[in-house]
């Protein structure tokens, strides 16, 4: 029997076992697409090189794919970028500090936002040897705070914050724990500053505003991870970046829904 339809550039394989054709492209983000691959490293190379991220608008146009399939990829791509949950704890000196992301409403004020604001609470860590860490938290308590802190320090690094009162009971559980006081003009004492992550903040929002525009609540996580991503590779080429973004494709596969989720609704 003739086969209809434009046959496929990419070579198939056949297991022995369950007798279905596979790719190279099986257990990677680029599984069950029919984008060529082409387009796919153009992609991965938009985002890696980009300081401020790109939008799924911007890879809509210079791919030639449609925004749906473009804001897919761009989620895929952040999806590789993420770092895996069993990871290092960070050493060292590391600085933390908490944002708001999203709009300020007209006729509210600044500053710290109320249980019922439509903002979205940040916390990023960022150790003085590179590395961000970047994870949304419901509440910025003392107890939420410290859980953030201790999942992702080891005891014996040092802690550095403002002078926000919740850092000072999680604190005791490193090194030490140094503050400045934002509220006396404090900004640094010697080797004693937070601006380092108050650094990774503006970036992030500049980026975020500027690029993106808005971030919904349920995407912000692939949003933070990209960010921290391309801080903590910093120091690399874009090549190399790039590199190391395949490198973090394999194993890794997201869909436009959890199946599970599909069968209940």
């Amino acid at each position: 029997m003739l086969r209809s339809g434009k046959p496929s550039p990419r070579r198939v394989w056949r297991c022995k076992g369950c007798r279905k054709d596979f790719t190279v492209l099986v257990g990677t983000i680029f599984e069950g697409t029919h984008i060529p691959v082409s387009k796919w490293l153009l992609g991965l190379f938009l985002m890696n090189t980009g300081k401020n991220g790109v939008s799924a608008h911007e890879l809509h146009r210079q791919l030639g794919v449609t925004l749906k399939t473009a804001w897919f990829m761009s989620h895929r791509i952040r999806y590789a970028m993420g770092q895996e949950p069993l990871r290092s704890k960070l050493v060292g000196i590391v600085e933390a500090d908490e944002t708001y992301i999203g709009g300020r409403r007209r006729g509210t004020r600044r500053g710290r936002p109320s249980r019922d604001s439509h903002k979205v609470a940040v916390m990023t860590l960022v150790s003085r040897d590179g590395e961000a860490r970047s994870q949304v938290v419901d509440r910025v308590t003392g107890d939420r705070l410290g859980k953030v802190l201790a999942e992702h320090m080891e005891p014996e690094a040092v802690l550095m914050t403002d002078e926000y009162s919740a850092y000072k009971k999680p604190g005791q559980q490193f090194a030490a724990h140094h503050t400045v006081n934002h509220a006396q003009g404090e900004y640094g004492r010697g080797t004693v500053t937070t601006n380092t992550v108050e650094g990774y903040f503006s970036q992030l929002k500049r980026s975020i505003d500027g690029t993106h525009h808005h971030v919904s609540r349920r995407h912000l996580p692939k949003y933070l991870g990209e960010f921290d991503y391309r801080y903590s590779t910093r120091k690399m080429s874009d090549g190399d970046r790039m590199v190391e973004t395949i490198k973090r494709a394999e194993g890794k596969r997201l869909r436009y829904s959890d199946p599970s989720e599909s069968a209940v609704a």
